[in-house]
């Protein structure tokens, strides 16, 4: 037998991708609205981890384990990529993304949240 992901701990779990979902979106449109021209790769990696917070708020809420797991890779290798990446080649990010330097604009939230996530959708699996 198979427990839910979206119940217990789990709704937590969706209202803080839900929260990251309309935090990262709106700074992203903003972004790239009024100064994309500016960092225009910081700006694009800002919409995409809006794209995977919407994804993992979409998957966990409905119970998808595979896809949530896959969000949560996603998530964690983005982080980890582009934050070493904004640490290695700063002028590469002559702005910041939701990722760079594994969150720190975020309380490193970004860092820790996927490892949350796969620690709850793997625990759950009995």
């Amino acid at each position: 037998m198979t427990t839910s992901i979206s119940t217990g701990p789990g709704r937590a779990l969706i209202a803080v991708y839900g929260l990251f979902s309309l935090a990262a979106g709106a700074r992203a449109a903003v972004q790239i609205l009024t100064k994309f021209d500016e960092a225009p790769l910081a700006y694009s990696l800002s919409a995409l981890a809006a794209v995977v917070y919407i994804a993992l708020t979409v998957a966990l809420w409905r119970g998808a384990r595979t896809f949530a797991l896959a969000g949560l890779v996603i998530e964690l290798a983005g982080v980890l990529v582009i934050g070493t990446l904004s640490l290695l080649d700063p002028a590469a990010f002559p702005d910041e993304t939701v990722w760079s330097v594994y969150g720190k604009g975020y309380v490193f939230i970004p860092l820790v949240l996927p490892v949350v996530g796969l620690y709850w959708v793997l625990r759950r699996r009995r």
